[in-house]
């Protein structure tokens, strides 16, 4: 078997506040081989930024990793020191942000901010970086680079800036590029060019892809497998035609229930009920249940396991036990 070129290992993340630990990673285990594009979907403080900056070791001063193991290329990041780190971060792991307008320095040109990036992380100095700054800036679909260079981030586009932000994530040309919500703050349209760019880049660059996102639908055709995180965990994971097409979570369920479908457009959306669970005072079961449908008595005590569905599906939902000892009973 080929060595996986990041390995996240049972990782633990909390942040210690006045009013107790959150626990925002509660064992979340997943591998990303070379190449590929992983999507981990959930909505709103499920765990899945945390999950990428505590890769890039790059928490709030309250949050830190607390248990398991982050593998780079057989090598684990908590090991290293902050100037090992700081090689890491941008030549073999990047990350776009949610919102490029507050990750630009509103009083720096984008020629200034992007040639910072090469200096810092490459050999490249004076006109030798400026030319690389050009060529990132065209590499990411941006016409009249000289002249964009001389701009301000409030002068561009939304669109124009996250591709700014994706000209600096690639800067190093990194095995890994993290890509958190990048659509979240842009029109549908902008959206769709938006990750179609991040999909060409990687075909030609040969990067591997983490697609943080809330929307199950902006990854169906762009993701080979997706991890679904509810509550700091990993409820399921497979291929993305498993989950599209045999989800076994009902949070899963719940998600592909409240996003239209082409083909039913008359079809009403359902909202998942009620709110997202206090990661300050975690249930002893399933972290779902309050909100599930389905919930049994053994969904309020005991967190369910992953269970094996096939070889490119996993799931923690006992309601795949159910269904199992009733097909063993049916026998």
């Amino acid at each position: 078997m080929s060595e996986k070129l990041l390995s996240v290992q049972d990782l633990h993340t909390s942040f210690f506040t006045d009013a107790g630990e959150v626990q925002a990673v509660n064992g979340v285990s997943f591998d990303l081989d070379p190449g590929e594009t992983l999507g981990i979907v959930g909505e709103s403080g499920s765990g899945k930024s945390v999950t990428a900056y505590s890769i890039l070791q790059i928490l709030a001063d309250t949050g830190r990793v607390v248990g398991g193991r982050i593998l780079y290329k057989g090598q684990d990041l908590s090991a290293w020191s902050e100037k090992q780190m700081q090689g890491f971060r941008g030549k073999n792991c990047s990350i776009i942000f949610q919102d490029p307008m507050t990750s630009l320095n509103p009083v720096f040109t984008i020629g200034n901010q992007l040639n910072e990036a090469v200096v810092l992380h490459t050999e490249r100095r004076g006109a030798e970086a400026d030319a690389r700054v050009r060529e990132l800036l065209e590499l990411v679909g941006i016409n009249e680079a000289e002249r964009r260079m001389r701009q301000y981030p409030f002068e561009l586009s939304g669109g124009m800036r996250q591709r700014i932000m994706i000209a600096m994530a690639l800067a190093c040309e990194p095995d890994i590029l993290i890509a958190d919500e990048p659509t979240t703050a842009l029109d549908v349209t902008i959206q769709a060019q938006i990750l179609e760019l991040i999909q060409s880049l990687q075909k030609k660059m040969g990067m591997a892809v983490i697609l943080v996102t809330h929307d199950l639908g902006v990854i169906a055709d762009l993701c080979d497998n997706i991890v679904v995180m509810y509550g700091g965990r990993i409820c399921e994971r497979g291929t993305a035609r498993e989950i599209f097409y045999n989800p076994k979570h009902e949070y899963t369920k719940g998600l592909l229930r409240s996003i239209p479908n082409v083909n039913n457009m008359k079809k009403k959306l359902e909202p998942i009920s009620g709110t997202p669970i206090n990661m300050l005072n975690l249930p002893r079961g399933c972290a779902f249940c309050p909100r599930c449908g389905a919930a049994m008595k053994i969904c309020l005590t005991q967190a369910p396991q992953e269970l094996v569905i096939n070889d490119e599906h996993k799931a923690a939902c006992w309601m795949n036990v159910k269904e199992a000892c009733e097909e063993v009973r049916a026998q």
